[in-house]
């Protein structure tokens, strides 16, 4: 048996009945060990600038191989999170945006919006997002992507100390 890849989540209080629903379908899955940061109910009032940074340094260090983030808009969460080194956060309204993010940008958080984006959309949007893999289904520009995802990083190691 495969090992199972650890998924880290977070929400502010906008977020939580979205979180509630995407935790439930990772619970769900047998490849996805799950990694819940909180909140743990809609009465609790986190704000995105304090549950973002959770998710990011569980990836930094290693507890989680990506992460889902969820306040208002996912706007705030992804700003937040890529302000980690070597954290790639991408706001997700619609699968083709999550399925993007992960083929052509190698995302590892994706964020959502909880007046955004229904629970059913948002299961959808993650699951594209997890069965996905850097550069697949465009494995013509597989090169030219990781050279693109390469000067990234280099963009990075430039602006972060």
């Amino acid at each position: 048996m495969a090992a199972k890849e650890t998924i880290a989540i977070v929400s502010d209080r906008s977020g939580f009945p979205l979180k509630d629903a995407v935790v439930e379908y990772l619970k769900s899955r047998d490849d996805v060990e799950v990694l819940d940061f909180g909140l743990n109910s809609a009465e609790e009032n986190e704000p995105y600038d304090v549950q973002a940074p959770k998710v990011a340094r569980a990836i930094q260090e290693g507890r989680a191989s990506r992460a889902v983030a969820i306040c208002g808009t996912g706007q705030g969460m992804a700003i937040v999170a890529n302000k980690f080194k070597g954290v790639y956060a991408v706001v997700a309204d619609t699968v083709f945006a999550a399925s993007k993010g992960r083929i052509i940008n190698n995302a590892n958080v994706v964020t959502m919006g909880g007046w955004i984006t229904a629970p059913k959309l948002g299961i959808d949007i993650v699951a594209s997002w997890l069965d996905l893999a850097f550069t697949e289904t465009m494995e013509d520009r597989a090169e030219w992507l990781k050279g693109a995802y390469g000067r990234v990083q280099t963009i990075e190691e430039e602006n972060f100390s």
